[in-house]
């Protein structure tokens, strides 16, 4: 029976999974489900961050914060992460990590009926995986 993902340590492994998925499949040379596997492990990545700074309150959130999350969308999860300001200064100092986030960002969740090419689909794995200046890192 399938499990839902609701820990933060849930998200980071499913993003890990998703990576690896992506990964067997770009081996495969089956670029759709690649690119599509890759995007969501970002997702999901991001809405691992986005526990973090939850779990630190014993508050209830705010609806409207809630409400956001539930989104596709890697600049609005990243700016619901707390981690903007990082970011922004790791894309200031990395070319790499700033090109990387390009690629990433054109990601939707719409890929998912979309012919995907062979150059489009290594380009964003790679800014995905690249360590240590991919979208993961």
């Amino acid at each position: 029976m399938s499990k839902p993902t609701v820990t933060r340590l849930d998200f980071q492994q499913l993003a890990i999974v998703r990576l690896a998925e992506a990964k067997s499949l770009l081996d495969a040379e089956l670029w759709d489900g690649a690119s599509y596997l890759a995007g969501y492990a970002v997702e999901v990545g991001l809405k691992a961050s986005i526990i973090k700074p939850v779990q630190a309150t014993d508050a209830f959130l705010d609806r409207k914060f809630s409400e956001r999350c539930y989104t596709h969308n890697f600049v609005e999860l990243l700016e619901l992460t707390g981690l903007k300001p990082v970011w922004k200064m790791d894309k200031a100092v990395s070319l790499e990590f700033s090109d990387n986030w390009k690629w990433a960002v054109v990601w939707t969740e719409q890929k998912r009926y979309h012919r995907v090419t062979k150059r489009e689909t290594i380009k964003l794995y790679h800014a995905i995986a690249d360590t240590p200046h991919g979208v993961f890192s």
